[in-house]
């Protein structure tokens, strides 16, 4: 009788700190939703190493038709490329962009993209934002969604515009500049 209580009162206690612990994220939750809304712009820029000893983009699958696809349908690859506030490599460095990005259309070079943006510095220091959307190649501007975030950028919504900055083919090294115009939810207002 003895252990059925101890395992009786432990399970109890379990279930009333996981539900105090669930409150607390939901009063959380509550505020941010009451919180002011500010906007903002950021310009990035995303250093792309395609090949190299310091290669960031790796492929990591692809289908039995891509290696005769015009638009490597079916290739997918990976990334975990460097943010710069500039769009020299030797820019003040501010995060890490990673995911995935698949070749996802047979007939125009457009890809499906879902990356993370990981600020690893400057104001927006411990902040993400996910961007998710279709990327058609062959247009000069290009615009996909910002869908969440976390930390500052908790609740985030917007848009990002981005576009080739330079492509060295020699080296294959891109620059990818993103302008992102995004909405979220002030976290001093709604965190009180």
């Amino acid at each position: 009788m003895g252990k059925f209580s101890i395992v009786t009162f432990m399970f109890c206690s379990l279930v009333i700190a996981m539900a105090y612990a669930n409150s607390q994220e939901q009063a959380r939750f509550q505020n941010l939703c009451r919180g002011t809304e500010k906007a903002t712009t950021l310009q990035i820029f995303i250093q792309d190493v395609l090949a190299g000893d310091n290669q960031t983009v790796w492929e990591v699958a692809r289908s039995i038709i891509t290696a005769d696809s015009p638009t490597s349908f079916g290739q997918v690859r990976v990334l975990d490329d460097l943010i710069t506030a500039g769009p020299d490599k030797t820019s003040e460095k501010i995060g890490r962009a990673q995911g995935l990005i698949t070749s996802a259309d047979l007939h125009e070079s457009a890809l499906a993209m879902n990356l993370n943006f990981i600020f690893t510095g400057g104001q927006y220091k411990g902040s993400t934002l996910c961007m998710l959307g279709r990327n058609p190649l062959d247009k000069e501007k290009r615009e996909l969604a910002i869908v969440g975030g976390t930390g500052l950028f908790r609740m985030a919504r917007g848009y990002a515009i981005t576009n080739t900055y330079s492509y060295d083919v020699e080296n294959s090294y891109g620059v990818l500049e993103y302008n992102i115009y995004v909405a979220y939810v002030e976290a001093s207002t709604a965190d009180q």
